[in-house]
């Protein structure tokens, strides 16, 4: 008899553990997922091109809300929990909705799910999102090109549209943004390799993804997973990094899957320590060596720079932070927040009395954000509620702290400046010296 299974994600590693686990294996029978975390992305179907010959009319995919009556209706025996950055008591609040309907509840772990490469493999992951895990993937990349290396990164899923079409994706070009119609929060993500002439992988099928990064017509000498959330990496890493933040220290022995990053790590990376508490830096610390000792640790600042400063001084300012760092990453102060407090901003404008559609709903399902605006972008929509939502705001100014310049997306009508933010490792060990040892031993 096959167990019917329901995987519980979030248009991502519930996909890959499809994948991985689950496809073509003919004990299991996957009669659903369901979806949260990402707007909009329920009421479709995993593909029957993608979820093999068991499936050919594809598999359903319905909101979390459903689960209960799922798993009666379609006689479930196994619910697995695939989405990242939750806490733990939100992971057993699931685990007891679904053992109370009468199934059993699983996590999958890396030797089920991490594909092996042929290529040495760097992970860099974050206990939390909004760690600045993007930083520090960008300058392990420059590191190595420094020295010569071809380095492919691939990308942790952000499948939102068309899955079929998202299977495999290359963006080695700014057109290739455009091409793929990637989202907001896709873009932030993917542009910042495109624009210093790298490439990076994403999509569904993570196991073509890999092939095909490994044989990109560019050359491969090293494979980059940047991570997403707080999740542990799709690829056995040979050097796994992961970012820890003092501003939400405790987090990273809080959330999951943050801790199984964290202590399956070789390095921790302890960022933003030039803007946090010194207390809140030694919690870190202290965890770190509580539940990884063996980890090297990095210690870096997280140096931001802005292109108009004189658009802050003196000004009320309304700040734009990364979308998914203050609604799901829970962050209440972010590069623009620092940027508005170093260059003497009067005010910080509460956008919320001004946000429309989408935006006033993100508001009401995350009241926690505050006197910040996210730059969410998951569909054209809410590219649209966040224009008006900005250009209604009654403020001096705007302070763009997005990896991509909004302006492309949006027609902002006010004033604006961008706040730039890049990792600043101090003393040593340092990402050079780490490094170093890995190209030694790999390559």
């Amino acid at each position: 008899m096959r167990k019917n299974v329901i995987i519980i994600g979030a248009a991502g590693r519930d996909f890959h553990n499809f994948n991985t686990v689950y496809r073509d294996n003919e004990n299991y029978n996957v009669v659903a997922f369901t979806a949260a975390q990402i707007p909009d992305i329920d009421g479709r179907k995993y593909p029957a091109d993608l979820a093999g010959k068991l499936y050919p009319n594809g598999i359903p995919i319905y909101a979390e809300s459903e689960l209960e009556s799922l798993i009666r209706e379609l006689q479930v025996d196994e619910c697995v929990f695939s989405y990242s950055d939750v806490k733990y008591g939100f992971v057993m609040g699931v685990s007891a909705r679904v053992n109370a309907a009468g199934a059993d509840f699983r996590l999958l772990g890396p030797k089920a799910t991490a594909l092996e490469s042929t290529k040495p493999v760097i992970s860099v992951c974050a206990v939390r999102t909004g760690c600045g895990k993007s930083q520090t993937s960008r300058k392990i990349v420059e590191t190595l090109n420094a020295k010569g290396l071809k380095v492919i990164a691939a990308r942790h899923p952000m499948p939102y549209g068309d899955l079929n079409a998202q299977r495999v994706q290359r963006f080695a070009t700014i057109e290739d943004l455009r091409m793929h119609k990637c989202t907001i929060e896709e873009m932030e993500e993917y542009e910042p390799y495109v624009a210093r002439g790298n490439v990076v992988y994403a999509g569904v099928d993570y196991e073509a993804i890999l092939r095909a990064a490994e044989s990109d017509p560019n050359g491969c000498d090293i494979i980059l997973w940047d991570g997403g959330n707080n999740d542990f990496p799709f690829f056995a890493p040979d050097l796994a990094f992961t970012v820890v933040d003092p501003h939400r220290a405790g987090h990273e022995l809080a959330y999951y899957p943050g801790e199984v990053s964290l202590r399956t790590a070789d390095v921790a990376v302890i960022n933003k320590i030039d803007s946090a508490e010194t207390e809140n830096v030694q919690k870190v610390k202290d965890n770190i060596a509580k539940v990884n000792p063996k980890a090297k640790v990095i210690c870096a600042n997280s140096a931001i720079s802005v292109d108009k400063p004189e658009l802050i001084r003196g000004k009320r300012v309304l700040v734009v932070e990364d979308g998914p760092t203050l609604t799901h990453g829970e962050m209440k102060i972010g590069a623009g927040v620092v940027a508005a407090q170093r260059f003497g901003a009067s005010e910080l404008v509460d956008p919320r009395p001004y946000a429309v559609g989408k935006l006033a709903e993100t508001f009401r399902i995350y009241p926690g954000i505050g006197t910040l605006l996210p730059a969410m972008g998951y569909g054209e929509q809410q590219v649209a509620d966040l224009e008006e939502t900005i250009n209604n705001t009654d403020c001096d100014a705007v302070i763009i702290a997005t990896p991509i310049d909004l302006n492309r997306v949006c027609n902002i009508t006010k004033p604006n400046t961008r706040v730039y933010y890049d990792l600043d490792e101090i003393g040593q060990p340092d990402l050079a010296s780490v490094l170093d040892e890995f190209v030694k031993k790999y390559l």
